[in-house]
């Protein structure tokens, strides 16, 4: 059965295809987001950083890690962290410099360092605070620069946490914010429990006719059609779904025209995998690849019929050799792939 999917735009940016890969903490560098544009996604976003960094950040290796954009990434967003309002325009400003399309606010982030520093998730308890980041920086950034920003449901399930963060969500798009992702859980929830697609339908009930991208527990195609399905969000944004399987953009795009695919096999697997390091040796260097890379090699064991002896072999690796010789060993024979395993907690559907 096929499915109709909405086309996504944000601004003046025609994205297309409504499933993009989310900001993700100590993942979604540029190799990640690099190997995701390739396989299917139409749209990234960089991993979260810090205002302060930022502008402390000039031309250094850090700069050239956190700060680069290459042109096959176009358009690719970078997503804003902070607690003091008046940090945020010339953090954005210098990431505008630096060739992103995209400024993203993030007011979702539920870690507990975070939200002791007041930033991230924790402004949704304070929507004059964080309104007036929104202001400030949509003021700043040339007129036709998509700003947008990420949300949680909330700091918890009260009426009054409710009430904050509709003041937000309805503030923010009267300042000129171009779209809202949605996680659907709170913060105190942070990935426990159920993401609550009932909230995300009630949310893009009163958007009307402003964009709204829905987020979570969305590890499967079949996952993100649900999500569009069930809640009528204009875009979905995928995060832990995508560590270790870029594969997931093109397996939604055949599934809304009828065309299950299979995972990839092993020779794909290979070739991708091979492809990340590469591209991941060549911004960090040999001598921090390896350990770079081998939280995505625990998540491309996942797709490995044999998952766990392969995410074994990646977590044992110290040095480039030991890279190519896991390639070698495990992915020698071109074996059929399997469906990567969602958490048992939160599933979406």
């Amino acid at each position: 059965m096929t499915q109709s999917l909405p086309q996504l735009r944000l601004g003046p940016l025609e994205i297309g295809f409504p499933v993009v890969q989310a900001a993700l903490s100590g993942y979604s560098d540029w190799p990640m987001r690099v190997i995701a544009r390739r396989l299917g996604a139409a749209y990234t976003v960089c991993e979260v950083m810090l205002d302060q960094f930022i502008l402390n950040v000039t031309k250094g290796r850090k700069a050239k890690r956190f700060l680069r954009v290459s042109d096959e990434e176009h358009p690719c967003g970078a997503q804003l962290m902070g607690a003091v309002p008046e940090q945020f325009p010339p953090a954005a400003l210098k990431l505008v410099d630096a060739g992103f399309d995209v400024i993203d606010l993030n007011f979702a982030c539920p870690v507990k360092k975070v939200l002791g520093r007041c930033r991230g998730g924790f402004l949704l308890s304070d929507p004059e605070t964080a309104l007036s980041i929104v202001g400030r920086v949509r003021d700043a950034l040339p007129p036709g620069m998509p700003l947008t920003v990420k949300m949680r449901r909330g700091m918890d399930q009260s009426p009054q946490s409710r009430e904050r963060f509709f003041t937000i969500f309805d503030g923010a798009f009267r300042l000129g914010v171009c779209a809202i992702t949605v996680h659907g859980r709170t913060v105190r929830q942070r990935y426990e429990g159920n993401n609550s697609g009932e909230f995300l339908r009630e949310v893009k009930e009163h958007a009307g006719p402003h964009t709204v991208l829905g987020s979570g527990d969305l590890f499967t195609a079949q996952n993100c059609l649900d999500m569009f399905r069930q809640t009528g969000v204009d875009g979905v944004s995928v995060a832990r779904g995508a560590i270790g399987n870029p594969w997931i953009f093109a397996q939604v795009r055949a599934l809304a025209d009828g065309v299950v695919l299979p995972p990839p096999s092993l020779h794909q697997q290979r070739e991708v995998i091979a492809e990340h390091y590469r591209l991941t040796e060549q911004i960090y260097g040999p001598a921090r690849c390896c350990q770079q890379l081998r939280k995505f090699g625990i998540k491309y064991a996942q797709l490995h019929p044999q998952n766990r002896q392969v995410r074994d072999a990646f977590v044992a690796v110290t040095q480039p050799s030991h890279w190519r010789a896991v390639l070698d060993r495990w992915y020698a024979e071109d074996l059929p792939g399997v469906q990567p395993s969602a958490p048992a907690e939160g599933y979406y559907a």
